[in-house]
């Protein structure tokens, strides 16, 4: 739409009620009785060429505050908390806006799988999990769209972000030195507090946000929640949930963050931390040795992929691996053979060999149904977030993976370290390209 016949639009919207009443005023004799005035909805925000309206804001901060009363996280004042709430709104909008633009979309079958999902995963059935959002006061409908736009921004950000991540055998092994000269890697359940400043920040921004982020350290140090802190003042995705980060090895905490932990007792909440995208507190809540076990099961499987995606649909991949399936069973075709001509995957070239898998490297749904497997035998077409697979597994050992075990670990927490800090950057440069444009609603 044109930026100036949106404006025009918005304008017209935002003086609607009062030309409604006008000409109720102009239409009504002197001695009526004055019309009950029911109130249009207003705009809070705009958002590139999207709006988010007052309707839109009250329904979040509704839920908003169911969770934070689930959670027993004492309540910020109601203009506060709507602030944040409006914060993360925006920001989902931007982001689903890219999305839209990118061709990133969820179709109704594959949502309905996740939401399957979600129900098996609370030990629930479809209808007894459609009871409970009901008794929590969440419309279904509205549940559903919540969960197709968090798998879009997880499609995105994977796409934007993720996936462009790359860790080298020099990272591992310098990462595996500093390890060995630090002794015991230890484990660390924290929370975060971020104050973020705009990209080339002017003094004054930068100024405000120390404020802010002092603001902050002063409520916690007198006393105040945590989470409540965080939910009044944390820019972070996560402030809603009490900037909560969870247990994390100390290789996989950002380096600036670490080495503050070093310091801190259980309990404690760090001095002001500066990082490029803003100022931090950081929280230790409870401290652990890792576990130190390296004799795990493995299995060495092998797999064909068929991802979906608008030219693939679920259907077509799905009848594609039954056929390669039932060539291959039928011994007219072999398992490397399908690999390297069908499989999306990068392993086709290898036949669809996937080595030695160790407990967790796989996502949920191809762990199960690998599991479940007797070596020689093959899979029906299992659904994954990637696509559908045929998975077939060879052998199963007991291995001391010590080395081995050091190496994915040290890979996979230097990995998930570059993306926590690209999302970051990321997230803070498509705010600051974004047209926001707050409105004075109530």
């Amino acid at each position: 739409m044109n930026s100036k016949i949106l404006k025009s639009c918005l304008i017209l919207f935002s003086l609607l009620p009062n030309l409604l009443f006008a000409a109720e005023d102009a239409a009504s004799p002197p001695t009526a009785p004055a019309a009950q005035i029911v109130p249009l909805d207003s705009i809070v925000a705009v958002v590139n060429e999207d709006v988010i309206t007052r309707h839109d804001l009250d329904e979040r901060y509704a839920r908003a505050v169911k969770q934070l009363e689930n959670q027993k996280t004492p309540l910020p004042p109601r203009a506060v908390l709507e602030k944040q709430i409006l914060e993360r709104m925006i920001n989902d909008r931007i982001q689903l806006q890219l999305a839209a633009q990118t061709g990133i979309r969820v179709d109704d079958a594959m949502l309905d799988r996740a939401i399957d999902r979600i129900a098996s995963q609370n030990q629930m059935s479809l209808p007894q999990f459609r009871d409970a959002i009901a008794k929590e006061g969440i419309a279904f409908d509205k549940f559903r769209e919540d969960i197709r736009n968090e798998i879009i921004l997880s499609r995105l950000r994977e796409r934007e972000v993720d996936n462009k991540i790359t860790v080298t055998e020099a990272e591992v092994d310098a990462y595996l030195d500093a390890q060995a000269k630090q002794g015991a890697d230890d484990e660390y359940n924290t929370a975060h507090i971020l104050i973020r400043i705009p990209e080339n920040a002017t003094t004054e921004q930068i100024q405000a946000a120390h404020a802010k982020a002092q603001k902050a350290l002063d409520a916690i140090r007198s006393g105040a929640d945590f989470a409540q802190v965080s939910a009044t003042y944390s820019d972070s995705p996560n402030a809603l949930e009490g900037g909560a980060m969870g247990w994390r090895r100390g290789s996989q905490i950002p380096s600036l963050f670490s080495q503050a932990i070093a310091t801190l007792k259980p309990g404690e909440t760090s001095d002001i931390l500066r990082s490029n995208n803003g100022f931090h507190l950081l929280k230790l809540i409870d401290k652990r040795e890792p576990n130190k076990s390296t004799i795990i099961n493995q299995t060495h499987a092998r797999h064909i992929l068929i991802k979906t995606n608008e030219i693939v649909s679920e259907s077509d991949a799905k009848n594609r691996l039954e056929q390669i399936r039932e060539r291959i069973v039928n011994g007219t075709a072999t398992f490397e053979d399908m690999a390297r001509q069908y499989s999306d995957d990068s392993s086709a070239s290898k036949g669809g060999d996937l080595g030695w898998l160790s407990p967790g490297e796989t996502v949920p749904e191809f762990e199960h149904a690998m599991d479940a497997l007797k070596p020689g035998e093959i899979s029906q077409p299992i659904h994954s977030p990637f696509g559908y697979h045929l998975i077939q597994v060879l052998e199963r050992r007991s291995q001391d993976v010590t080395k081995e075990r050091q190496r994915t670990l040290a890979r996979q927490a230097i990995r998930d370290r570059k993306i926590e800090e690209a999302q970051e950057e990321w997230l803070r440069q498509l705010r600051d390209s974004a047209y926001v444009e707050y409105r004075n609603a109530n």
